[in-house]
Protein backbone atom coordinates (compact mmCIF):
# COMPACT_ATOMS: atom_id res chain seq x y z
CA UNK A 1 0.00 0.00 0.00
CA UNK A 2 1.47 3.51 -1.20
CA UNK A 3 1.63 5.60 2.40
CA UNK A 4 1.26 9.40 2.14
CA UNK A 5 4.38 11.12 3.44
CA UNK A 6 4.24 14.42 5.33
CA UNK A 7 4.72 17.08 2.75
CA UNK A 8 1.80 15.94 1.13
CA UNK A 9 -0.13 15.97 4.66
CA UNK A 10 -3.00 18.57 3.91
CA UNK A 11 -2.14 20.56 7.49
CA UNK A 12 0.91 20.96 5.50
CA UNK A 13 -0.66 23.29 3.45
CA UNK A 14 -0.98 25.77 6.59
CA UNK A 15 2.80 25.07 8.53
CA UNK A 16 4.94 23.92 6.18
CA UNK A 17 6.00 26.45 4.00
CA UNK A 18 8.73 29.50 4.22
CA UNK A 19 6.04 32.56 4.01
CA UNK A 20 4.88 35.18 6.19
CA UNK A 21 1.02 33.59 6.26
CA UNK A 22 2.63 30.19 8.12
CA UNK A 23 4.63 32.04 9.99
CA UNK A 24 1.24 33.01 11.57
CA UNK A 25 -0.32 29.85 11.64
CA UNK A 26 2.66 28.80 13.59
CA UNK A 27 3.66 30.70 16.06
CA UNK A 28 -0.32 31.10 17.21
CA UNK A 29 0.17 27.22 17.44
CA UNK A 30 3.12 28.47 20.09
CA UNK A 31 0.50 31.05 21.47
CA UNK A 32 -1.76 27.54 22.84
CA UNK A 33 1.70 25.86 24.29
CA UNK A 34 2.35 23.97 21.22
CA UNK A 35 5.78 23.82 19.96
CA UNK A 36 6.31 22.03 16.08
CA UNK A 37 7.51 18.91 17.44
CA UNK A 38 3.78 18.69 18.37
CA UNK A 39 2.66 18.48 15.76
CA UNK A 40 4.92 19.16 12.72
CA UNK A 41 5.11 16.11 9.90
CA UNK A 42 2.22 14.39 11.95
CA UNK A 43 -1.00 13.85 10.82
CA UNK A 44 -3.57 16.40 12.58
CA UNK A 45 -6.63 14.72 13.46
CA UNK A 46 -9.69 16.72 14.27
CA UNK A 47 -12.12 15.69 16.71
CA UNK A 48 -15.91 16.01 16.09
CA UNK A 49 -17.42 16.29 19.00
CA UNK A 50 -21.26 16.50 19.73
CA UNK A 51 -21.66 16.48 23.23
CA UNK A 52 -23.29 19.47 25.43
CA UNK A 53 -24.84 19.70 28.45
CA UNK A 54 -28.54 19.05 26.95
CA UNK A 55 -27.41 16.12 24.98
CA UNK A 56 -28.21 12.80 27.03
CA UNK A 57 -27.06 10.22 24.93
CA UNK A 58 -23.68 11.95 24.71
CA UNK A 59 -23.45 12.78 28.15
CA UNK A 60 -20.54 10.50 28.25
CA UNK A 61 -18.41 12.29 25.59
CA UNK A 62 -16.80 14.90 27.76
CA UNK A 63 -14.30 12.18 29.08
CA UNK A 64 -14.49 9.87 25.84
CA UNK A 65 -12.77 12.63 23.63
CA UNK A 66 -10.16 12.42 25.99
CA UNK A 67 -9.44 8.49 25.04
CA UNK A 68 -10.12 9.17 21.87
CA UNK A 69 -7.45 12.11 21.74
CA UNK A 70 -4.98 9.42 23.82
CA UNK A 71 -5.06 6.94 20.95
CA UNK A 72 -4.25 9.54 18.54
CA UNK A 73 -1.20 10.52 20.72
CA UNK A 74 -0.28 6.71 21.02
CA UNK A 75 -0.58 6.39 17.32
CA UNK A 76 1.81 9.58 16.68
CA UNK A 77 -0.62 12.28 15.29
CA UNK A 78 -1.94 15.13 16.95
CA UNK A 79 -5.50 16.08 18.12
CA UNK A 80 -7.64 18.92 17.73
CA UNK A 81 -11.45 19.06 18.99
CA UNK A 82 -13.78 20.85 17.00
CA UNK A 83 -17.41 21.06 18.96
CA UNK A 84 -20.05 20.72 16.62
CA UNK A 85 -24.33 21.32 17.04
CA UNK A 86 -25.74 18.52 19.62
CA UNK A 87 -28.80 17.64 18.39
CA UNK A 88 -30.38 16.34 21.31
CA UNK A 89 -33.29 14.37 20.31
CA UNK A 90 -36.56 15.05 22.33
CA UNK A 91 -34.58 18.67 23.57
CA UNK A 92 -34.40 20.30 20.28
CA UNK A 93 -37.58 21.70 19.12
CA UNK A 94 -39.18 21.61 17.09
CA UNK A 95 -37.61 19.02 15.74
CA UNK A 96 -34.03 17.78 15.70
CA UNK A 97 -34.24 16.57 11.83
CA UNK A 98 -34.96 20.25 11.09
CA UNK A 99 -30.75 20.89 11.95
CA UNK A 100 -29.59 17.23 10.75
CA UNK A 101 -28.37 19.26 7.27
CA UNK A 102 -27.24 22.65 9.73
CA UNK A 103 -24.91 19.63 11.21
CA UNK A 104 -24.11 18.11 7.89
CA UNK A 105 -23.29 21.52 6.79
CA UNK A 106 -20.74 22.60 10.05
CA UNK A 107 -19.52 18.90 10.01
CA UNK A 108 -17.68 19.40 5.96
CA UNK A 109 -17.04 23.20 6.53
CA UNK A 110 -15.10 22.88 9.75
CA UNK A 111 -13.39 20.12 8.23
CA UNK A 112 -12.20 22.50 4.79
CA UNK A 113 -11.63 25.44 6.80
CA UNK A 114 -9.55 24.04 9.14
CA UNK A 115 -5.60 23.12 9.22
CA UNK A 116 -6.57 19.15 9.83
CA UNK A 117 -5.81 16.05 7.65
CA UNK A 118 -8.64 13.44 9.07
CA UNK A 119 -11.11 12.97 11.69
CA UNK A 120 -13.37 11.02 14.35
CA UNK A 121 -16.51 12.00 14.26
CA UNK A 122 -18.55 11.36 17.82
CA UNK A 123 -21.96 11.36 17.58
CA UNK A 124 -25.24 8.53 18.17
CA UNK A 125 -27.96 10.49 19.37
CA UNK A 126 -30.28 9.79 16.06
CA UNK A 127 -29.47 12.75 13.51
CA UNK A 128 -26.30 13.14 14.53
CA UNK A 129 -24.67 10.03 12.82
CA UNK A 130 -26.08 10.77 9.38
CA UNK A 131 -25.30 14.55 9.81
CA UNK A 132 -21.54 13.91 10.90
CA UNK A 133 -21.45 11.21 8.13
CA UNK A 134 -22.92 13.25 5.31
CA UNK A 135 -20.77 16.16 6.40
CA UNK A 136 -17.86 13.79 6.23
CA UNK A 137 -18.55 12.44 3.31
CA UNK A 138 -18.89 16.09 1.60
CA UNK A 139 -15.47 17.31 3.31
CA UNK A 140 -13.61 13.81 1.37
CA UNK A 141 -11.36 13.32 4.76
CA UNK A 142 -10.41 9.91 6.25
CA UNK A 143 -12.80 9.50 8.70
CA UNK A 144 -13.83 7.46 11.03
CA UNK A 145 -17.25 7.71 13.39
CA UNK A 146 -17.49 6.80 17.07
CA UNK A 147 -21.27 5.40 18.16
CA UNK A 148 -22.08 7.03 21.50
CA UNK A 149 -23.29 3.24 22.58
CA UNK A 150 -27.31 2.04 24.02
CA UNK A 151 -28.02 2.82 27.64
CA UNK A 152 -27.96 0.25 30.21
CA UNK A 153 -31.30 -1.65 30.53
CA UNK A 154 -34.47 0.02 32.67
CA UNK A 155 -35.89 -1.33 35.62
CA UNK A 156 -39.82 -0.38 36.65
CA UNK A 157 -40.98 -3.26 39.56
CA UNK A 158 -38.95 -5.95 38.81
CA UNK A 159 -40.01 -5.53 34.62
CA UNK A 160 -37.03 -4.59 32.48
CA UNK A 161 -38.46 -1.09 30.44
CA UNK A 162 -37.35 0.10 26.82
CA UNK A 163 -36.47 3.68 26.34
CA UNK A 164 -39.97 5.10 24.31
CA UNK A 165 -41.29 1.73 23.33
CA UNK A 166 -42.29 1.28 27.00
CA UNK A 167 -42.95 4.79 27.40
CA UNK A 168 -45.12 4.97 24.87
CA UNK A 169 -46.73 1.53 25.73
CA UNK A 170 -47.17 2.28 29.56
CA UNK A 171 -48.77 5.97 28.58
CA UNK A 172 -51.55 4.21 27.22
CA UNK A 173 -52.64 2.30 30.20
CA UNK A 174 -52.12 5.34 32.15
CA UNK A 175 -54.75 7.03 29.83
CA UNK A 176 -56.50 4.16 30.24
CA UNK A 177 -56.30 3.70 33.94
CA UNK A 178 -54.59 1.10 34.53
CA UNK A 179 -51.35 2.29 36.12
CA UNK A 180 -51.06 5.13 38.97
CA UNK A 181 -49.60 8.38 38.85
CA UNK A 182 -47.13 7.19 41.68
CA UNK A 183 -46.19 4.17 39.08
CA UNK A 184 -45.85 7.08 36.42
CA UNK A 185 -43.23 8.52 38.34
CA UNK A 186 -40.97 5.68 39.48
CA UNK A 187 -40.91 4.83 35.44
CA UNK A 188 -39.59 7.93 34.83
CA UNK A 189 -36.48 7.73 37.10
CA UNK A 190 -36.13 3.77 35.94
CA UNK A 191 -36.33 3.90 32.43
CA UNK A 192 -32.96 6.19 31.20
CA UNK A 193 -30.61 4.75 34.14
CA UNK A 194 -27.36 5.19 32.13
CA UNK A 195 -25.58 8.12 29.52
CA UNK A 196 -25.96 6.48 25.91
CA UNK A 197 -28.71 6.42 23.25
CA UNK A 198 -31.71 4.51 23.33
CA UNK A 199 -31.47 0.96 23.87
CA UNK A 200 -33.75 -0.29 22.23
CA UNK A 201 -33.54 -0.72 18.28
CA UNK A 202 -34.58 2.72 17.59
CA UNK A 203 -33.42 5.65 15.41
CA UNK A 204 -29.81 6.03 17.34
CA UNK A 205 -29.04 1.98 17.38
CA UNK A 206 -30.25 1.86 13.73
CA UNK A 207 -28.23 4.53 12.64
CA UNK A 208 -24.85 3.43 14.71
CA UNK A 209 -25.23 -0.22 13.54
CA UNK A 210 -26.13 1.38 9.43
CA UNK A 211 -23.00 3.53 10.13
CA UNK A 212 -20.85 0.51 10.37
CA UNK A 213 -22.80 -1.67 7.80
CA UNK A 214 -21.46 0.88 5.22
CA UNK A 215 -17.77 0.54 6.68
CA UNK A 216 -17.13 4.19 8.68
CA UNK A 217 -16.42 2.53 12.28
CA UNK A 218 -14.10 0.46 13.67
CA UNK A 219 -15.82 -3.34 12.89
CA UNK A 220 -17.72 -4.27 16.24
CA UNK A 221 -17.96 -0.90 17.51
CA UNK A 222 -21.68 -0.19 17.05
CA UNK A 223 -23.48 -2.12 19.56
CA UNK A 224 -20.83 -1.81 22.64
CA UNK A 225 -23.25 -0.17 25.29
CA UNK A 226 -22.22 3.20 26.85
CA UNK A 227 -21.32 2.21 30.23
CA UNK A 228 -18.69 -0.50 29.11
CA UNK A 229 -15.58 -0.43 29.57
CA UNK A 230 -15.11 -2.13 26.04
CA UNK A 231 -16.64 1.50 24.40
CA UNK A 232 -13.33 3.40 26.25
CA UNK A 233 -11.05 0.93 24.83
CA UNK A 234 -12.83 1.21 21.34
CA UNK A 235 -12.36 5.36 21.33
CA UNK A 236 -8.61 4.72 21.61
CA UNK A 237 -8.40 2.19 19.49
CA UNK A 238 -10.46 4.79 16.60
CA UNK A 239 -8.22 7.50 17.71
CA UNK A 240 -5.43 5.65 16.81
CA UNK A 241 -6.95 4.09 13.32
CA UNK A 242 -7.83 7.57 12.42
CA UNK A 243 -4.41 8.25 12.18
CA UNK A 244 -3.24 5.42 10.24
CA UNK A 245 -5.83 6.43 7.66
CA UNK A 246 -4.92 9.82 7.33
CA UNK A 247 -1.09 7.56 5.91
CA UNK A 248 -3.30 5.88 3.99
CA UNK A 249 -5.28 8.05 2.63
CA UNK A 250 -8.43 6.09 3.22
CA UNK A 251 -10.84 8.62 2.66
CA UNK A 252 -15.11 7.91 2.96
CA UNK A 253 -14.79 7.45 -0.76
CA UNK A 254 -12.74 4.81 -0.86
CA UNK A 255 -15.26 3.15 1.92
CA UNK A 256 -18.97 4.31 0.67
CA UNK A 257 -19.49 1.88 -2.76
CA UNK A 258 -22.90 1.79 -3.77
CA UNK A 259 -22.44 -1.89 -2.35
CA UNK A 260 -21.58 -0.84 1.01
CA UNK A 261 -24.72 0.81 1.02
CA UNK A 262 -27.00 -2.18 -0.19
CA UNK A 263 -24.93 -4.13 2.95
CA UNK A 264 -26.73 -1.47 5.16
CA UNK A 265 -29.60 -1.82 3.53
CA UNK A 266 -29.69 -5.58 4.43
CA UNK A 267 -28.44 -5.22 7.94
CA UNK A 268 -31.14 -2.37 8.16
CA UNK A 269 -33.72 -5.08 7.10
CA UNK A 270 -32.66 -8.11 9.50
CA UNK A 271 -32.31 -5.42 12.55
CA UNK A 272 -35.97 -4.65 12.04
CA UNK A 273 -34.83 -1.08 11.51
CA UNK A 274 -35.99 2.08 12.60
CA UNK A 275 -38.30 3.97 9.70
CA UNK A 276 -36.09 6.57 9.99
CA UNK A 277 -32.97 4.80 8.51
CA UNK A 278 -34.78 5.05 5.31
CA UNK A 279 -34.66 8.75 5.07
CA UNK A 280 -31.17 9.11 6.66
CA UNK A 281 -29.54 6.25 4.21
CA UNK A 282 -31.26 7.67 0.96
CA UNK A 283 -29.47 11.07 1.61
CA UNK A 284 -26.13 9.46 2.56
CA UNK A 285 -26.01 7.13 -0.53
CA UNK A 286 -26.98 10.11 -2.76
CA UNK A 287 -24.51 11.83 -0.77
CA UNK A 288 -21.99 9.84 -1.55
CA UNK A 289 -23.21 9.56 -5.30
CA UNK A 290 -25.35 6.59 -5.55
CA UNK A 291 -28.45 6.27 -6.98
CA UNK A 292 -30.82 4.18 -3.86
CA UNK A 293 -34.13 4.46 -3.71
CA UNK A 294 -37.16 3.81 -2.07
CA UNK A 295 -37.65 0.51 -4.41
CA UNK A 296 -34.12 -0.75 -2.82
CA UNK A 297 -35.43 -1.10 0.29
CA UNK A 298 -38.95 -2.34 -0.65
CA UNK A 299 -36.75 -5.27 -2.58
CA UNK A 300 -34.72 -6.24 0.50
CA UNK A 301 -38.00 -6.32 2.80
CA UNK A 302 -38.98 -8.88 0.53
CA UNK A 303 -36.13 -10.78 0.91
CA UNK A 304 -34.02 -10.07 3.99
CA UNK A 305 -35.53 -12.04 7.21
CA UNK A 306 -35.59 -10.05 10.66
CA UNK A 307 -33.67 -12.42 12.80
CA UNK A 308 -32.39 -9.49 15.65
CA UNK A 309 -35.18 -10.25 18.56
CA UNK A 310 -34.81 -6.39 19.92
CA UNK A 311 -37.63 -4.28 20.68
CA UNK A 312 -39.96 -2.76 19.50
CA UNK A 313 -40.20 -5.70 16.51
CA UNK A 314 -38.69 -8.10 19.11
CA UNK A 315 -40.95 -8.85 21.85
CA UNK A 316 -37.66 -9.22 24.67
CA UNK A 317 -34.43 -8.06 24.27
CA UNK A 318 -32.66 -4.61 24.52
CA UNK A 319 -29.13 -3.64 22.86
CA UNK A 320 -27.00 -4.89 26.21
CA UNK A 321 -28.64 -9.12 25.24
CA UNK A 322 -27.62 -7.89 21.30
CA UNK A 323 -24.25 -7.24 22.02
CA UNK A 324 -23.63 -9.85 24.49
CA UNK A 325 -24.75 -12.20 22.43
CA UNK A 326 -22.51 -11.55 19.72
CA UNK A 327 -23.62 -7.77 18.84
CA UNK A 328 -23.32 -6.52 15.24
CA UNK A 329 -20.00 -8.50 13.78
CA UNK A 330 -22.65 -11.69 15.16
CA UNK A 331 -25.34 -10.89 13.29
CA UNK A 332 -23.30 -10.39 10.26
CA UNK A 333 -21.93 -13.60 10.16
CA UNK A 334 -26.19 -14.86 10.19
CA UNK A 335 -26.26 -12.36 7.08
CA UNK A 336 -23.30 -13.89 4.50
CA UNK A 337 -25.10 -15.26 2.08
CA UNK A 338 -26.89 -11.40 1.58
CA UNK A 339 -23.97 -9.39 2.03
CA UNK A 340 -21.12 -8.44 -0.10
CA UNK A 341 -18.14 -9.06 1.93
CA UNK A 342 -15.28 -8.02 0.26
CA UNK A 343 -16.10 -4.20 0.77
CA UNK A 344 -13.70 -2.63 3.29
CA UNK A 345 -14.40 -0.99 6.50
CA UNK A 346 -11.86 1.70 8.44
CA UNK A 347 -10.39 -0.99 9.70
CA UNK A 348 -8.81 -1.14 5.71
CA UNK A 349 -9.82 -4.54 5.94
CA UNK A 350 -12.58 -6.27 4.11
CA UNK A 351 -16.05 -7.63 6.02
CA UNK A 352 -14.71 -11.65 4.90
CA UNK A 353 -11.04 -10.55 6.82
CA UNK A 354 -13.53 -9.02 10.00
CA UNK A 355 -15.86 -11.77 10.21
CA UNK A 356 -13.42 -14.76 10.87
CA UNK A 357 -14.33 -15.79 14.14
CA UNK A 358 -17.29 -14.18 14.96
CA UNK A 359 -20.09 -16.16 17.03
CA UNK A 360 -23.10 -15.56 18.23
CA UNK A 361 -24.00 -16.51 21.36
CA UNK A 362 -27.59 -16.42 22.57
CA UNK A 363 -30.25 -17.86 18.70
CA UNK A 364 -32.94 -16.45 20.51
CA UNK A 365 -31.38 -12.95 20.62
CA UNK A 366 -29.92 -13.33 17.30
CA UNK A 367 -31.79 -15.90 15.24
CA UNK A 368 -30.56 -18.16 12.58
CA UNK A 369 -32.01 -17.36 8.99
CA UNK A 370 -34.20 -20.35 9.53
CA UNK A 371 -36.02 -19.52 13.05
CA UNK A 372 -36.45 -15.68 12.21
CA UNK A 373 -38.52 -13.33 14.21
CA UNK A 374 -40.29 -12.55 10.53
CA UNK A 375 -39.91 -14.14 7.92
CA UNK A 376 -40.03 -10.63 5.83
CA UNK A 377 -41.18 -7.31 6.38
CA UNK A 378 -39.17 -5.07 8.42
CA UNK A 379 -40.45 -2.33 6.06
CA UNK A 380 -42.35 -1.90 3.13
CA UNK A 381 -42.83 1.10 0.82
CA UNK A 382 -46.35 1.64 -0.71
CA UNK A 383 -47.64 3.49 -3.47
CA UNK A 384 -50.56 4.30 -4.95
CA UNK A 385 -52.90 7.54 -5.88
CA UNK A 386 -52.54 8.65 -2.01
CA UNK A 387 -48.47 8.68 -2.25
CA UNK A 388 -47.46 8.87 -5.92
CA UNK A 389 -43.51 8.66 -5.35
CA UNK A 390 -44.17 6.37 -1.65
CA UNK A 391 -44.40 5.98 1.73
CA UNK A 392 -43.13 3.26 4.84
CA UNK A 393 -44.69 1.23 7.15
CA UNK A 394 -42.87 -1.02 9.51
CA UNK A 395 -44.94 -4.84 9.22
CA UNK A 396 -43.21 -6.21 11.62
CA UNK A 397 -44.11 -3.26 14.54
CA UNK A 398 -48.05 -3.72 13.19
CA UNK A 399 -51.05 -6.18 14.56
CA UNK A 400 -51.59 -8.52 11.55
CA UNK A 401 -55.34 -8.24 11.40
CA UNK A 402 -54.16 -4.32 10.09
CA UNK A 403 -52.05 -5.29 6.81
CA UNK A 404 -55.41 -5.36 4.69
CA UNK A 405 -57.70 -2.86 5.70
CA UNK A 406 -60.26 -0.53 4.55
CA UNK A 407 -61.91 2.21 6.81
CA UNK A 408 -63.00 6.02 6.87
CA UNK A 409 -60.75 8.86 7.44
CA UNK A 410 -60.24 10.71 10.45
CA UNK A 411 -58.62 13.61 9.60
CA UNK A 412 -56.59 16.15 11.40
CA UNK A 413 -54.99 19.18 9.39
CA UNK A 414 -52.01 19.58 12.07
CA UNK A 415 -50.53 18.35 15.33
CA UNK A 416 -52.23 21.01 17.50
CA UNK A 417 -55.61 19.98 16.15
CA UNK A 418 -55.12 16.25 16.77
CA UNK A 419 -53.85 17.08 20.37
CA UNK A 420 -56.94 19.02 20.86
CA UNK A 421 -59.48 16.43 19.55
CA UNK A 422 -57.95 12.97 20.34
CA UNK A 423 -58.38 12.25 24.03
CA UNK A 424 -62.40 13.43 23.45
CA UNK A 425 -64.88 11.19 24.69
CA UNK A 426 -67.42 12.05 22.08
CA UNK A 427 -64.97 11.55 18.95
CA UNK A 428 -66.51 9.94 16.13
CA UNK A 429 -64.16 6.83 15.96
CA UNK A 430 -64.14 3.10 15.98
CA UNK A 431 -61.23 0.61 15.45
CA UNK A 432 -61.62 0.63 11.33
CA UNK A 433 -61.18 4.27 11.07
CA UNK A 434 -58.59 5.65 10.00
CA UNK A 435 -56.44 8.44 11.37
CA UNK A 436 -54.67 10.65 8.73
CA UNK A 437 -52.66 13.47 10.07
CA UNK A 438 -51.52 16.10 7.64
CA UNK A 439 -48.92 18.99 7.44
CA UNK A 440 -46.06 17.20 9.12
CA UNK A 441 -43.70 16.93 6.61
CA UNK A 442 -40.43 18.72 5.68
CA UNK A 443 -42.10 21.91 4.98
CA UNK A 444 -45.43 21.48 6.48
CA UNK A 445 -44.20 20.53 10.20
CA UNK A 446 -41.77 22.54 9.80
CA UNK A 447 -38.81 19.61 9.56
CA UNK A 448 -40.76 16.53 9.41
CA UNK A 449 -41.66 15.93 13.52
CA UNK A 450 -42.00 12.24 15.26
CA UNK A 451 -45.42 13.20 15.11
CA UNK A 452 -46.08 10.16 12.89
CA UNK A 453 -47.28 7.73 15.79
CA UNK A 454 -50.85 9.01 16.43
CA UNK A 455 -52.18 8.26 19.41
CA UNK A 456 -54.85 6.07 19.53
CA UNK A 457 -58.21 7.99 20.80
CA UNK A 458 -58.74 7.86 24.53
CA UNK A 459 -62.47 6.36 23.92
CA UNK A 460 -60.74 3.25 22.10
CA UNK A 461 -57.55 2.95 24.65
CA UNK A 462 -60.53 2.51 27.28
CA UNK A 463 -61.89 -0.25 25.54
CA UNK A 464 -58.43 -1.91 25.18
CA UNK A 465 -58.02 -1.00 21.63
CA UNK A 466 -53.97 -0.65 21.23
CA UNK A 467 -53.22 -0.41 17.59
CA UNK A 468 -55.45 1.02 14.34
CA UNK A 469 -54.40 2.19 11.02
CA UNK A 470 -52.67 5.74 10.91
CA UNK A 471 -51.15 7.89 7.96
CA UNK A 472 -49.29 10.76 8.52
CA UNK A 473 -46.37 12.46 6.02
CA UNK A 474 -44.73 13.01 9.05
CA UNK A 475 -42.23 10.26 10.78
CA UNK A 476 -42.43 8.63 14.05
CA UNK A 477 -39.29 7.45 16.74
CA UNK A 478 -37.83 4.23 15.79
CA UNK A 479 -39.01 3.29 19.25
CA UNK A 480 -42.49 3.37 18.22
CA UNK A 481 -44.44 0.88 16.91
CA UNK A 482 -48.19 0.20 15.28
CA UNK A 483 -49.92 0.44 11.90
CA UNK A 484 -48.47 3.72 11.35
CA UNK A 485 -47.87 4.62 7.27
CA UNK A 486 -45.64 7.71 7.03
CA UNK A 487 -43.62 9.64 5.26
CA UNK A 488 -46.14 10.00 2.70
CA UNK A 489 -44.83 11.88 -0.49
CA UNK A 490 -45.31 14.47 -1.87
CA UNK A 491 -46.33 15.62 1.62
CA UNK A 492 -49.58 17.98 2.12
CA UNK A 493 -47.99 21.58 2.31
CA UNK A 494 -46.72 21.53 -1.29
CA UNK A 495 -50.13 20.03 -2.17
CA UNK A 496 -49.70 16.24 -2.42
CA UNK A 497 -52.67 14.12 -2.21
CA UNK A 498 -52.68 13.62 1.52
CA UNK A 499 -54.36 16.94 1.46
CA UNK A 500 -57.24 16.56 -0.42
CA UNK A 501 -58.70 13.48 2.55
CA UNK A 502 -61.52 14.47 4.01
CA UNK A 503 -63.35 13.07 6.82
CA UNK A 504 -65.00 9.96 5.97
CA UNK A 505 -63.42 8.97 2.89
CA UNK A 506 -62.82 5.73 2.66
CA UNK A 507 -58.65 4.73 2.72
CA UNK A 508 -57.71 0.77 1.34
CA UNK A 509 -54.05 -0.84 2.81
CA UNK A 510 -52.60 -3.78 1.42
CA UNK A 511 -49.05 -3.75 2.86
CA UNK A 512 -48.62 -7.70 1.03
CA UNK A 513 -49.78 -5.90 -2.31
CA UNK A 514 -47.69 -2.33 -1.25
CA UNK A 515 -50.90 -0.49 -2.18
CA UNK A 516 -52.52 2.87 -0.44
CA UNK A 517 -55.80 3.91 -2.14
CA UNK A 518 -58.01 6.81 -1.91
CA UNK A 519 -61.62 5.53 -2.79
CA UNK A 520 -62.59 9.42 -4.48
CA UNK A 521 -63.30 9.64 -8.05
CA UNK A 522 -60.25 12.03 -9.80
CA UNK A 523 -63.00 14.28 -11.01
CA UNK A 524 -63.51 14.75 -7.07
CA UNK A 525 -60.17 14.89 -6.63
CA UNK A 526 -59.52 17.55 -9.27
CA UNK A 527 -62.35 19.94 -7.64
CA UNK A 528 -60.76 19.64 -4.02
CA UNK A 529 -57.27 20.80 -5.54
CA UNK A 530 -58.68 23.89 -7.20
CA UNK A 531 -59.74 24.49 -4.17
CA UNK A 532 -56.72 24.10 -2.10
CA UNK A 533 -55.59 27.21 -0.55
CA UNK A 534 -52.00 28.45 -0.69
CA UNK A 535 -50.07 27.25 2.44
CA UNK A 536 -48.56 29.76 5.08
CA UNK A 537 -45.04 30.33 4.61
CA UNK A 538 -43.34 28.74 8.22
CA UNK A 539 -40.29 30.67 8.60
CA UNK A 540 -39.89 34.53 6.80
CA UNK A 541 -36.09 34.48 8.04
CA UNK A 542 -32.81 32.70 9.17
CA UNK A 543 -31.69 29.16 9.01
CA UNK A 544 -35.62 27.78 8.70
CA UNK A 545 -36.17 30.13 5.65
CA UNK A 546 -32.80 28.77 4.03
CA UNK A 547 -34.37 25.25 5.19
CA UNK A 548 -37.92 26.11 3.52
CA UNK A 549 -36.18 27.12 0.21
CA UNK A 550 -33.74 24.26 -0.21
CA UNK A 551 -35.60 21.02 1.55
CA UNK A 552 -36.01 17.79 -0.39
CA UNK A 553 -39.06 15.76 -0.09
CA UNK A 554 -39.06 12.51 1.80
CA UNK A 555 -38.56 9.70 -0.69
CA UNK A 556 -35.24 11.99 -1.51
CA UNK A 557 -33.59 11.87 1.70
CA UNK A 558 -34.38 15.47 2.88
CA UNK A 559 -31.25 16.83 2.12
CA UNK A 560 -30.50 19.95 0.97
CA UNK A 561 -30.72 20.78 -2.69
CA UNK A 562 -27.63 22.22 -3.07
CA UNK A 563 -25.77 19.87 -0.61
CA UNK A 564 -25.90 16.98 -3.25
CA UNK A 565 -23.36 15.38 -5.19
CA UNK A 566 -24.31 16.12 -8.29
CA UNK A 567 -25.53 19.98 -7.69
CA UNK A 568 -21.98 21.20 -9.15
CA UNK A 569 -18.30 20.87 -9.17
CA UNK A 570 -16.73 19.87 -5.88
CA UNK A 571 -15.89 22.77 -3.98
CA UNK A 572 -11.83 23.15 -4.12
CA UNK A 573 -8.99 23.28 -1.00
CA UNK A 574 -9.34 26.87 0.25
CA UNK A 575 -6.92 29.49 -0.64
CA UNK A 576 -4.24 30.47 1.79
CA UNK A 577 -2.90 33.99 1.21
Amino acid sequence: MTRKTPDQFRSARWFAPDDFRSFGHRSRMNQMGYSAEDYIGKPVIAIINTWSDFNYCHAHFKQRVEDVKRGILQAGGFPVELPAISLSEGKVKPTSMLYRNFLAMETEELLRSHPVDGAVLMGGCDKTTPGLLLGATSAGLPSVYVPAGPMLRGNWHGKVLGSGSDAFKYWDERRAGNITDKDWGEMEVGIARSYGVCMTMGTASTMTALAEAIGMTLPGASSIPAADSNHIRMCAAAGRRAVEMVWEDLTPAKIQTEAAFRNAITVAMAMGCSTNAVIHLLAMARRAGHAISLDDFDAASRKVPVIANIRPSGEKYLMEDFYYAGGFLGLMTRLKPFLDLTQITASGRTWAEELEGAEVYNDDVIRPLDNPIYAEGALAVLRGNLAPNGCVVKPSAAEPHLLRHTGPALVFDDYPALKEQIDRDDLDVTPDTVLVLRNAGPLGGPGMPEWGMIPIPKKLVKQGVRDMVRISDARMSGTSYGACILHVSPESYVGGPLALVKTGDRIAVDIPGRTIHLDVPEEELLRRRAALPAPTPRYERGYGWMFSQHIQQAHEGCDFDFLRTDFGAPVEEPVIF
